[in-house]
């Protein structure tokens, strides 16, 4: 059964999702007013129906569900070049990450999903008004204890050492080279994500002086487009989701 501090996202017959916390309040919609104490009585997967009648149905949020209903300040990371990330630099639970340009905190928070309650993300930031975005959208989702968020240039040095991975979202990664020799752990990935691609190129000819202490670099991008399935017929969809940004990796030596 559910519990009073839980999170549920309630979908309304319309596929529309509302993600909120278990409590003692009313709940407002254009389909009628829901009593979210009486969440207490119900468990994911049932439903829940509004004074007009209109059922909702209960299912636990997944990191994605916060992720888009999260506050927005600068760009996020979309979910999709996170998901590679995760995947090609193998991180895990109980890793530590150093991550710079915290931006609203999608990526921290996609991060810290991963590396779970034994891992740690430390994410450096040099504008106070993105930390405090992030800070509240991650205590929202109940990551506080495993992230720790620096109001600090990375571009200028990284304090943590023997860390598994660095993962960027800044305008000139190369910077953060020279520092994150003496940071990453051998066999430990860094990650540059970049919107443009003289972006990627500055990075890979800055890389020719740091060589010998990295391997395999490569670079990709990740586009995706949903299928539209009818009864007699599949065909892609118009729109897509295309370039969002370069994803680089490097693995320490």
């Amino acid at each position: 059964m559910l519990q009073e501090g839980d999170k549920v996202l309630l979908i309304d017959m319309r596929g529309k999702g509302y993600l909120l916390t278990v409590e003692k309040k009313e709940f407002h919609t254009d389909l009628g007013i829901i009593n979210l104490e009486e969440l207490l009585e119900k468990d994911y997967g049932e439903k829940i129906t509004s004074h007009k009648g209109e059922e909702f149905l209960i299912l636990r949020p997944s990191i994605i569900d916060y992720i888009e209903k999260m506050k927005r300040g600068p760009q996020i990371v979309h979910p999709k070049d996170a998901g590679i990330i995760v995947a090609y630099a193998g991180i895990s639970p109980g890793d530590t990450i150093v991550e710079a340009g915290v931006g609203s905190g999608a990526l921290t928070i996609f991060l810290a999903n991963i590396v779970g309650p034994t891992g740690r993300v430390i994410s450096y930031e040099i504008r106070e008004d993105f930390a405090k975005i992030a800070e509240r959208n991650i205590r929202w989702v109940g990551f506080d204890d495993r992230v720790t968020i620096k109001l600090k240039n990375i571009y200028e040095g990284i304090d943590e050492e023997n860390v598994d991975h660095i993962v960027l979202d800044l305008p000139q990664p190369e910077n953060v080279l020279p520092h994150a020799v003496k940071a990453l752990k051998p066999g430990g990935y860094f990650v540059a994500y970049t919107p443009c691609m003289n972006q990627v190129h500055r990075f890979y000819i800055a890389l020719q002086e740091y060589r010998k202490h990295f391997y395999r670099p490569r670079t990709v991008e990740v586009l995706v487009r949903e299928q539209e399935v009818k009864k007699d017929c599949m065909r892609p969809k118009t729109r897509m989701l295309a370039h969002t940004g370069y994803i680089t990796f490097l693995r320490k030596l």
